[in-house]
């Protein structure tokens, strides 16, 4: 089984589609890729499709979209030869790849490794590399990571509170990401490499600190001590203005720094730094 989360939903059965269009399906495809190889509770499925005011149907019309999601893989199924499921020398059927367990419903992968779950392997190699001070592996590791993203996490799913906050999650996932590939990048010195990238991160992350701590020490070290500093008064007014707050310690040493050292003494905030995040609409 292929699954995609990391941008559009898809997921396939021996090469063959089986996500719905329909949108509650959808969604509750969309829940059960997520936790591949796991039980999904039914009370989480329908949470998901009705929030916490469930019609009194809601368990058959869940069992409904189950038979749905069931008519795709079955079709997809017959496209395959026949493959051994629960016992040796069986075909293979849609109960066997949808599978209903006593609390609910778990999709089975069959040993295949979804984009979130090699986003998190590799990120974790990633950021393994850096603590090791394995600067070109880590930037190399996490770049791959982050290439598994093709747009927003179920970009094309109708979300509820489930979904919602699985989102935010793999987002700041994704974040921690970029920030470490980002600071692996400027401990190799291709500061002036970063300059457009972190011009439109900034932009979007208007209160990330540490962003904008990275483009301050990036615009230096390439000799716009000026931009710099604009930098980090755009960020405190922005922080003032919308969360009455000022800049973190760090980071206004860091903007000390640069009105008073050499760019080679300047050095990036620390990770606390991090900690505010207001994405633009």
């Amino acid at each position: 089984m292929d699954i995609e989360i990391l941008g559009a939903l898809a997921v396939q059965e021996n090469g063959v589609s089986i996500t719905p269009t329909a949108p509650k399906p959808r969604q509750v495809l969309a829940l059960l890729a997520l936790h591949a190889d796991r039980v999904v509770s039914a009370s989480a499925l329908i949470e998901e499709l009705w929030g916490t005011t469930p019609p009194r149907s809601a368990r058959t019309t869940l069992q409904t979209y189950v038979l749905q999601l069931r008519e795709l893989i079955a079709a997809a199924l017959d496209k395959d030869e026949p493959q051994s499921g629960a016992h040796p020398g069986t075909p293979r059927t849609a109960k066997d790849v949808l599978v209903t367990m006593p609390s609910g419903y778990l999709l089975a992968s069959g040993g295949a490794e979804s984009d979130v779950a090699a986003f998190e392997r590799l990120s974790g190699m990633g950021y393994r590399a850096m603590d090791a001070g394995d600067f070109p592996g880590a930037a190399r590791q996490l770049r791959e990571a982050l290439a598994l993203w093709t747009g927003n996490a179920f970009a094309d799913v109708q979300c509820g509170e489930q979904l919602e906050m699985e989102i935010k999650r793999l987002e700041e996932n994704r974040l921690c990401a970029l920030d470490q590939r980002i600071e692996a990048d400027l401990r190799l010195g291709r500061h002036r490499e970063l300059l457009a990238e972190l011009t439109v991160l900034v932009n979007r992350y208007r209160t990330h600190e540490s962003l904008h701590g990275q483009f301050m020490l990036a615009l230096y070290r390439s000799g716009r001590r000026g931009e710099a500093l604009e930098v980090y008064q755009r960020l405190r007014a922005t922080l003032v203005r919308d969360l009455g707050l000022e800049p973190s310690a760090g980071l206004q040493r860091m903007q000390r720094s640069i009105l008073t050292a050499g760019p080679e003494t300047v050095a990036a905030p620390p990770a606390a730094a991090k900690d505010r995040l207001v994405p633009t609409s």
